[in-house]
């Protein structure tokens, strides 16, 4: 899966959370965005507000789609793993390495599957601040 700034790393946990940190900068930085880009009412002149409100709400429509399914494409693969080991253990239930394993890819499905709940989070915050400052120049297309 590729991201900006990389490739969400669904086998180590660590590097999935990185990748989605520089995949979530666009919405660290909207406030920032917004105050740069979109005058307030005195400066409306000279900025063209509407085609700066429209492009910065679909770069990060594009980033919460991209984001949404790296998380999802993950959480496929570590679920199929994690029905693979739940087979072998089946089969081999004294294995502790395979208990172990099982375990940790648990450990790791939970953890992307809170990720959703981050996302949306992140993402309600984004699309707030976005309405507040761009509402009256710009409305984005129902989602159907």
């Amino acid at each position: 899966m590729a991201a900006h700034g990389g490739t969400l790393n669904c086998e180590d946990f660590s590097m999935f959370q990185e990748v989605l940190k520089v995949m979530r900068t666009i919405d660290d930085r909207i406030v920032h965005a917004l105050n740069t880009t979109v005058p307030t009412v005195s400066f409306s002149g000279k900025v063209d507000a509407t085609q700066t409100c429209k492009e910065l709400y679909e770069s990060m429509m594009e980033a919460h789609l991209s984001r949404d399914k790296a998380i999802k494409v993950c959480i496929a693969q570590t679920s199929e793993v994690v029905g693979q080991l739940r087979e072998e253990r089946a089969k081999d239930s004294e294995n502790l390495a395979l208990i172990k394993q099982l375990r940790k890819e648990q450990t790791n499905l939970k953890l992307m599957q809170s990720e959703l709940n981050v996302e949306e989070v992140v993402n309600d915050r984004s699309l707030k601040v976005f309405n507040e400052r761009c509402r009256i120049h710009y409305t984005p297309p129902k989602v159907k």
